[in-house]
């Protein structure tokens, strides 16, 4: 999750200063040590740091005082209180200064670690929080596809590559995926984007009124039509047509969208003037396009049109690195003045980083509004979870190491198409290492 931070560690003794700094830089983080809160603050000045770690007594400012500063200087920075003289009242007072948390000494080097780890977490999502306030606060128009993930980043390129080429589109993904962020990213990235982008979705009419809704129609087309009406297809003109859903598009209506797509204009329900067109076509799908020509229900002619380039929505679960940012992204967006979370406790995001996310992000966008709805303060707490989600881990018996390491190689494996010199180098071993394993498990082919 984070893998490195810039870490200020503020400690009056020498030993202990120059211990601390040994163990953060071990863990890969680049490390600053001072020995007091006066120096502290003139290097919080000079450089933001993700992560303080403080004695409470210092000479002159304490910690205490210095966290005060902190918070002032870089609000989203973590500060973890250390101390030899612990109690209830001073820890109290630090964690309501907003400190992350409060340890004694002598220190625990896995407690400190597992404190650190939770802190950089809440550090990561409390950032995103403040960046998409600012974005909103501004009114710019943020790009729509939200990730840090190496897929989202190379996924965004594509779509800025595409933006410009003018050419139909089609995106095949789960449903869940955003698929229709990725096609409202390629509208708002390309010269149409001062022009309408409409959306469409194929399995939601019959296709009679899919025809009136594409086509528009006449007046006195049918009884009731008192008066003439544009369909998308002409609203859109100069713009993007989205279709999503499209394996669900009827066949006569595939034949109507085919003849647009080729002479460029079309005829309103009912009329008998041909109208010209200039659209994008986007179109969207969570089956596999190919397979439905080969069944006969979708026109192999149309394919062709539509797939001019193929776009791949990720599941959730292959780009998990993303929750964290996620989250911030939708507690950001559905926050209201009454209704407002800040962090999200280190449990709560476990529980999410392991969880299969079969709706995909829609899923967490609905846990996160629920969490909103819910929440009686400001921190996002495994109880604001629906249950079978708090639940899931606990119905499930745990695996052995040995099963754990058995089932990702396999995954390795199978996502290189058995490539070992590949898969070894994701596995971060060696080939003859790898070797060994894959004869250990029984995963020889």
């Amino acid at each position: 999750m984070i893998n490195h931070a810039n870490i200020l560690i503020v400690e009056d003794e020498t030993i202990a200063r120059d211990n601390l700094t040994h163990v953060m830089t071990e863990a890969g983080h680049t490390v600053i040590a001072v020995g007091s809160g006066t120096e502290a603050l003139q290097k919080i000045g000079k450089q933001e740091f993700e992560l303080v770690l403080t004695d409470l007594m210092l000479p002159g400012m304490n910690g205490i005082e210095l966290l005060e500063h902190i918070k002032e200087i870089q609000p989203a920075t973590q500060v973890i209180v250390i101390t030899g003289h612990a109690t209830v009242d001073t820890a109290v007072v630090a964690m309501q200064k907003g400190a992350h948390s409060y340890i004694a000494k002598p220190l625990n080097l896995d407690e400190l670690r597992a404190q650190v780890h939770n802190a950089l977490e809440r550090q990561a999502l409390s950032v995103e929080v403040l960046r998409l306030r600012q974005v909103l606060e501004e009114g710019k128009q943020d790009f729509p596809l939200v990730g840090q993930s190496d897929q989202i980043i190379k996924l965004k390129k594509t779509i800025e590559q595409l933006a410009h080429m003018d050419c139909n589109v089609l995106i095949q993904g789960e449903t869940g995926t955003g698929k229709e962020l990725i096609a409202r990213g390629i509208h708002m990235l390309s010269p149409r984007s001062q022009e309408r982008f409409m959306a469409i979705n194929c399995g939601t009419f019959t296709a009679e009124l899919m025809d009136k809704e594409l086509f528009g129609h006449e007046r006195e087309a049918f009884t009731g039509a008192q008066r003439g009406q544009k369909g998308i297809l002409e609203v859109a003109n100069g713009g993007t047509v989205f279709f999503d859903e499209m394996s669900e598009l009827p066949l006569n209506m595939q034949v109507k969208l085919l003849r647009v797509l080729q002479e460029r204009n079309f005829l309103r329900v009912g009329g008998t003037q041909e109208i010209p067109v200039d659209i994008r076509v986007v179109s969207a799908t969570n089956c596999d396009l190919k397979e439905e020509v080969e069944k006969g229900t979708f026109r192999q002619d149309l394919f062709y049109r539509l797939n001019v380039v193929t776009l791949s929505a990720p599941p959730l679960r292959e780009h998990r690195e993303d929750i964290p940012v996620l989250i911030g992204h939708f507690l950001e967006k559905h926050r209201t003045e009454t209704q407002s979370i800040e962090t999200i406790s280190q449990e709560t995001l476990d529980i999410l980083m392991n969880y299969s996310f079969p709706g995909n992000v829609r899923e967490l966008e609905n846990i996160s509004q629920r969490a909103l709805a819910l929440a009686r303060g400001t921190i996002f707490s495994p109880d604001l979870l629906p249950e079978e989600i708090r639940n899931i881990d606990r119905s499930k018996p745990l695996r052995t190491l040995e099963e754990v390491e058995r089932d990702h190689i396999e995954k390795v494996m199978l996502a290189t198409n058995g490539n070992k010199t590949q898969a070894a180098k994701i596995l971060g071993i060696d080939r003859v290492s790898l070797w060994r394993k894959i004869k250990r498990h029984g995963l020889e082919k």
